[in-house]
């Protein structure tokens, strides 16, 4: 679909490659595009002027669709309508991304997120249509819609519909993420901006083969995670199992962060960042070949995103450095060391330092515990000393006639775990001997 971008800026020069990203990450095939210096107008957003030069560019493109970068009102999108050639859809950035997310959806919490979200952009368009059809004006224009009298009561009724199910969904999620912490898993998630590099990161974090002996233990474990230079790849999340001998880690990838993004929207994907914020460690990846305050901007962004309710460790993670020379890198390192005081530095492409890495992620995770048990010799001890196999690093087994000792390595929840099986054991001994 043949498309125009238009872009507003208070001043300055408009960038639109972002937005121009977002179109084609969409399906739309850029033309044209429409750009001002100016304050916005209340009425069309950009000026009377500028908008009957953009209805040309229209006609002469036979273009479809104008994208706006900017926030259109509704009835900014109502007048521009009808300035427009007939049939000319008007999109805003907000609407576009939605469309984009509409189109990644996978699973039905992404599916819910999106449906919520749509909800919540539709719900302030619903009330300017009853303001319209009650100075009878007709409001079926594109954009808003037809008006309909009962519309705004089924919006509320369905986001409060969708909020209850994705309640429902988290609850499940976390009894997972419980039950993980409780096998010895540590979790590490990855966050940043989208096009980053996260889902590149995460395949070469990961160790494939462990993901399928892991499937029916956990089974939202994904064994596949797109690697794409293309937007909003990773809607939903990606876990996976990652390549650390003495830890059983699972990395997960999430959502990318985008540039201003509305509160309704951010509000509606709020729950994906769970996995984010209930992480034993998070990696905050940021594409390194930008311009410097693009990266400060996005970093300052993250961290007031992440900082809201997360309370795990942060290590930022500069990637794509093979796209950049020694010395911008450690220009870049110095002028971003207020906000990345030791940054990790990557080329997930081309596997650069991955494995560094992988020792930063083992050191900054917590610390394991040494634990020696006294395990009494009855019918369930060899599926106990199977189970510290399994769940923790076992220095050494002595058996006995009648007992069995234990020393190992572990996180401090799995040696409660442990200490609770021992105690188990040693009450059924007890009661048989009595």
């Amino acid at each position: 679909m043949n498309t125009i971008i238009v872009k507003r800026v208070d001043s300055g020069t408009a960038d639109t490659s972002e937005i121009r990203d977002l179109a084609r990450a969409a399906g739309y095939s850029v033309v044209g595009e429409v750009t001002q210096s100016r304050r916005a107008d209340p009425a069309l957003q950009i000026g009377e002027g500028k908008a009957e030069e953009l209805a040309e560019l229209v006609t002469e493109t036979d273009a479809t669709a104008v994208v706006f970068d900017n926030r259109l009102g509704p009835y900014q999108m109502y007048n521009l309508g009808q300035l427009l050639p007939e049939g000319v859809e008007v999109i805003d950035r907000f609407t576009l991304i939605l469309e984009i997310f509409g189109q990644r959806a996978q699973t039905r919490k992404a599916q819910l997120q999106v449906e919520l979200a749509e909800l919540r952009y539709e719900l302030p368009r619903a009330e300017a249509k009853t303001s319209l059809a009650k100075r009878e004006e007709h409001p079926g224009f594109m954009g808003l819609g037809e008006y309909d009298e009962s519309r705004e009561r089924d919006i509320k009724s369905q986001i409060s519909r969708i909020n209850d199910e994705l309640e429902r969904i988290e609850q499940t999620e976390q009894h997972r993420r419980e039950r993980r912490r409780d096998s010895g898993f540590d979790l590490v998630a990855l966050a940043g901006y989208t096009n980053a590099g996260k889902s590149t990161l995460l395949r070469q974090l990961a160790t494939d083969l462990e993901v399928e002996e892991n499937e029916e233990l956990h089974p939202d474990l994904d064994p596949t995670a797109e690697s794409e230079d293309k937007l909003f790849t990773t809607l939903g999340t990606t876990t996976r199992r990652a390549a650390i001998d003495r830890r059983d880690v699972l990395v997960t990838d999430t959502v990318g962060f985008i540039s201003d993004l509305p509160h309704w929207l951010v509000e509606s994907f709020k729950s994906t960042l769970d996995s984010v914020y209930r992480a034993d460690l998070v990696l905050l990846v940021v594409d390194v070949s930008e311009p410097i305050d693009e990266i400060h901007e996005k970093l300052v962004t993250s961290h007031d995103t992440l900082y809201e309710r997360n309370e795990a460790p942060i290590v930022t993670v500069l990637n794509k450095i093979d796209q950049v020379s020694d010395e911008e890198l450690a220009e870049k390192r110095e002028a971003l060391s207020s906000l990345a005081p030791n940054p990790a530095t990557v080329s997930a492409k081309e596997g650069l330092n991955v494995e560094s890495l992988l020792e930063r992620i083992d050191r900054e995770l917590p610390d394991w515990e040494e634990e020696r048990l006294l395990l009494p010799m009855t019918d369930e001890t060899m599926s106990v000393v199977s189970w510290l196999h399994d769940n923790t690093n076992v220095d050494d087994v002595t058996y006995g006639d009648e007992d069995v000792i234990v020393s190992f390595e572990a996180r401090p929840a799995v040696i409660s775990q442990a200490r609770s099986r021992a105690s188990e054991l040693r009450t059924a001994a007890a009661e048989s001997a009595s």
